[in-house]
């Protein structure tokens, strides 16, 4: 690195003058520094002295770029900010800011990593559920479809009900609840897709596998439906009546007018049976006391 490469990254104005008492006004007593790189022989720099940017100008700067929607500049900005600043109250707000910039800018992995600093050093202050709200939403934009790993999915809810648990007041704990749903109808869906798969393949204990996780763990999602007539059908081949029965019943109970209990319905119909439900079934017991899609709770 010749000379003045290296004096333009000193930022202690400190070091600065030492440089400058030892070799200085001018550059003529350096020519030993400038020759440490050959490659640099043939090039000439002019030094300047760059200070630090107060934090308030480094801070508009941010905002002005966010206003032009150059939000990674505006995050790089906050960032140099921040550093520039440690333990300060333009720390806080810049980190805070960093993750809005860059969660608008779709770099939701430099969001999530802002915002969780932020709560990791401000767990208390008035913008910590808005870190939480950006990290969660920052997973759950990332959501794939269904045929794709959900492991997005799971980051986001676990994240929203952290927002809803410790934020209970919060602006946001509305949408996150909404987004809590929407996440949650996802993860039912890929385990649906498998359930089927497996069904199709005559795994039938493996389908019944899937279909118990809907039905235990996503029933407020729209999938539930299907889940309980396809339980319907596994416990059917594998001659498990009362299972299904049982399926076909509780789902005829919570969604009688559901073309999945007419689907169900039919099929215990043709092996002679009907739907009956039996109280001591996982899955009876899964029903007990939880609302449904669509129904009012409080």
């Amino acid at each position: 690195m010749s000379f003045a490469k290296a004096y333009l990254g000193l930022r202690s104005a400190g070091v600065r003058a030492l440089v400058i008492a030892t070799c200085g006004v001018t550059l003529a007593g350096c020519d030993t520094l400038s020759s440490l790189n050959p490659f640099d022989k043939s090039e000439t720099y002019k030094p300047e002295i760059v200070s630090d940017l107060p934090g308030e100008t480094l801070y508009n700067d941010g905002l002005a770029r966010i206003q032009k929607k150059d939000y990674e500049g505006a995050a790089k900005k906050f960032s140099t900010l921040e550093k520039q600043n440690p333990y300060s109250e333009w720390s806080r707000k810049a980190l805070i800011m960093e993750a809005y910039a860059n969660y608008e800018g779709g770099l939701y992995e430099e969001s999530i990593t802002a915002a969780k600093r932020y709560l990791q050093q401000h767990p208390s202050t008035p913008d910590a559920a808005y870190a939480q709200y950006l990290m969660a939403s920052s997973y759950y934009d990332q959501i794939p479809d269904i045929t794709r790993d959900q492991e997005k999915s799971e980051r986001a809810i676990l994240a929203l009900q952290e927002l809803v648990q410790r934020y209970p007041n919060s602006e946001y704990v509305a949408d996150a609840k909404k987004k809590i749903q929407v996440a949650s109808d996802q993860l039912a869906g890929k385990e649906l897709e498998v359930g089927r798969f497996y069904l199709q393949k005559r795994n039938y204990s493996g389908a019944i596998n899937r279909f118990r996780s809907v039905v235990s763990r996503y029933q407020t999602t729209r999938h539930v439906e299907e889940a309980l007539e396809r339980l319907t059908e596994a416990y059917m081949a594998m001659g498990i009546v009362n299972e299904a029965q049982t399926a076909a019943a509780v789902l005829g109970h919570n969604f009688p007018d559901s073309p999945w209990y007419k689907d169900a319905h039919a099929l215990l119909t043709k092996g002679g049976v009907e739907p009956r439900e039996d109280s001591g079934s996982w899955i009876s017991k899964a029903f007990r006391g939880v609302p449904q899609v669509g129904q009012k709770t409080g």
